[in-house]
């Protein structure tokens, strides 16, 4: 029997294979990013933070540590499942959908390690950005961490297989209309899965023309969790401070 999807997103991030699979993220760099990220920013102490598509809370955690509050929202009902066992007094989880304002606004609004272009609507990218935008009080500021897809485009590897916990994952890469693909393949449990990643790939001038659609005013542009200055051709990342 194998296993396949189409709504990716909201089937691969609720599958335990998928958080298997990207077991190996390194929470150190990103708390250093953390660390960086709201020194910049200079949010106030014990000030409000979103962490929009936040996955199973590692930032959300972390960030709840050095003093802020902290809401962590996701689509994932499995995720936010397991992120609240963290929670605490200045700690929530809730399943939401980006696409939508949420019920409060912030200090901050944080969208992570490329939570950002999955859609098959154009417009939800849109509305995404125009959601952020509400979720901010008047002096707070929203964040885009992307992957920066010139690079990632120009050194895609077509194929590798990951071998882990025993499970090995086919993964075969490609650029199909627009979008960084990654077709993923596996047999577990006596069962064969097929699952598909699918980013759209934005460069800094997309998000540009988002950004001018939505009435956000883009401030500051990085390139890793250092916050070096950004490089179309070099830099690994593609972070966004806007407001």
């Amino acid at each position: 029997m194998t296993k396949d999807t189409q709504q990716w997103y909201a089937s691969w991030f609720d599958s335990p294979f998928y958080h298997i699979l990207y077991k190996d993220r390194d929470d150190t760099e990103a708390q250093h990013f953390m660390d960086n990220l709201t020194n910049y920013l200079n949010i106030p102490e014990h000030g409000e933070i979103l962490d929009l598509a936040c996955g199973k809370g590692r930032h959300s955690v972390y960030l709840n540590s050095l003093g802020y509050h902290v809401t962590g929202a996701d689509l994932s009902e499995n995720s936010i499942e397991y992120a609240k066992q963290f929670e605490n007094e200045t700690l929530q989880f809730e399943v939401h959908d980006m696409c939508k304002p949420y019920k409060k606004q912030f200090d901050a609004v944080f969208n992570l390690f490329t939570s950002f272009g999955y859609f098959e609507k154009e417009e939800d990218n849109l509305n995404t950005i125009k959601a952020i935008h509400a979720d901010l009080n008047a002096s707070g500021f929203g964040v885009i961490d992307f992957l920066n897809s010139n690079k990632v485009i120009n050194n895609l590897v077509d194929e590798n297989v990951k071998t882990v916990d025993g499970i090995d994952f086919h993964q075969k890469r490609s650029v199909v209309d627009g979008y960084i693909v990654k077709d993923i393949s596996f047999s577990a449990e006596g069962e064969d899965y097929k699952f598909q990643e699918r980013v759209r790939a934005f460069t800094l001038e997309d998000f540009e023309a988002l950004f001018e659609k939505a009435g956000v005013y883009l401030l500051d542009v990085f390139g890793d969790y250092k916050l070096n200055r950004f490089d179309p051709k070099t830099s690994e990342r593609l972070v966004m401070i806007f407001k």
